[in-house]
């Protein structure tokens, strides 16, 4: 498990490397924007796959029942809840979900709440379904976001049918406390406002928090919830396109799965299947080493800010890899902070607009790579704003 190691992506069709000069109009940058790691996954992961592979045959692929069983027995080890397997489906993204969810079960023209800032598809998933989108900003207090709950319920007193949930939260990294879950859920309950929740990073919550899954809580809060998430996050594997549905009732799992085999995307592809298996049956102790490295990674970002770049304040996850860069005190607009990041420091980050517009003025970085890259990043970072505040004097 070296997490040091600087492993060359521009020869596996990585997006993050190839969509440079399409994304950001150059391609000599850093790239510590999409949302996966620079690590190799873990070694029983990529056995799996090899093994798979050395059969020769990659013909059409059934599901086990351990295929399940191993989501579920995770589930249950690590997270305090087991679904019934027989509400679960496969399919091939959260967000590739999150959509067609929208698409069928819900209706045009319905209001849908969403807590900005946030991950960006769920504004497109709402907006390109012709659903209504409505906002419940999270409030800052003290520099930590928190639920606006009088909000929240004023929206769904308005007539809001749905609540897409992101838990833990990117971009914000907060890991939601069960306290915090029971409370918007007990107002979703009250208004018969129902819940997808996008959990996929429900592995990544560093010490001091847990994740709680928002369907774990009540059996009541079960019966609204449709729960999305994935190894994808966890152990690297968003290239296989594999994720998994939990859906409240028989009902609606058959109404998705018929979906799903109208578009002919029912069936695992012969490496996911195996993939997802061996990442919940022996990644854990992969899993441990990288969040730690993780957690060292956000240290040195803190500390190398604090000490080198103090007009940008980082702030510290609970959860996700995604670390936000309050860039405000550097005096620049929208446009001009993602050409100084670009053209200056040369470095590839998701800007905060994206998420939502109370975040021009921020950047954010993911922190899955190796602590060189980082180190590399930030002084060019730092060079750029020392050559910016030189020009300003």
């Amino acid at each position: 498990m070296n997490f040091d190691e600087i492993i060359d992506r521009k020869n596996n069709f990585a997006a993050k490397y190839d969509e440079l000069k399409q994304k950001f109009g150059r391609s000599d940058l850093i790239p510590l924007w999409i949302a996966d790691m620079d690590f190799r996954t873990a070694e029983p992961i990529i056995e799996a796959i090899k093994q798979r592979a050395d059969q020769g045959i990659f013909g059409y692929t059934s599901r086990p029942d351990s295929y399940y069983e191993a989501v579920c027995d995770w589930l249950e080890k690590y997270h305090g809840w087991r679904p019934e397997k027989q509400l679960m489906l496969h399919n091939l993204g959260v967000v590739v979900s999150l959509s067609m969810l929208i698409q069928n079960f819900t209706q045009p023209g319905d209001k849908i709440i969403i807590q900005t800032p946030v991950y960006y598809p769920f504004f497109d998933v709402i907006k390109n379904n012709d659903r209504s989108l409505v906002e419940n900003p999270l409030k800052q207090v003290n520099g930590h976001y928190e639920m606006d709950y009088a909000d929240f319920e004023q929206q769904a007193q308005n007539g809001a049918k749905w609540f897409l949930l992101c838990s833990p939260h990117n971009p914000v990294g907060r890991v939601w406390t069960r306290e915090e879950l029971q409370r918007i859920g007990e107002i979703c309950l009250k208004y018969k406002v129902r819940i997808i929740a996008d959990e996929i990073h429900a592995d990544i919550v560093f010490p001091g928090h847990k994740h709680v899954p928002i369907a774990s809580i009540s059996p009541l809060l079960s019966r609204i919830t449709i729960t999305c998430l994935a190894p994808s996050k966890t152990f690297n594997l968003a290239g296989l396109q594999a994720s998994i549905i939990i859906f409240p009732t028989k009902e609606e799992r058959d109404k998705f799965d018929d979906i799903l085999g109208v578009l002919d995307i029912k069936r695992n592809s012969c490496f996911n299947l195996v993939a997802v298996e061996a990442a919940y049956r022996q990644g854990r102790a992969w899993l441990e080493n990288v969040l730690k490295y993780i957690e060292g990674n956000f240290k040195y970002i803190n500390d190398y800010c604090k000490n080198n770049i103090p007009a940008i304040k980082p702030n510290y996850p609970e959860g996700t890899y995604l670390v936000l860069l309050d860039c405000r005190q550097l005096g620049l607009d929208q446009k001009q902070l993602h050409d100084f990041m670009v053209n200056k420091a040369r470095v590839a980050l998701d800007d905060g607009f994206w998420f939502s517009n109370t975040l021009e003025q921020y950047m954010r970085l993911n922190a899955a790579c190796p602590r060189h890259t980082l180190q590399k990043a930030l002084q060019q970072i730092a060079e750029a704003v020392h050559t910016l505040q030189t020009e300003n004097i």
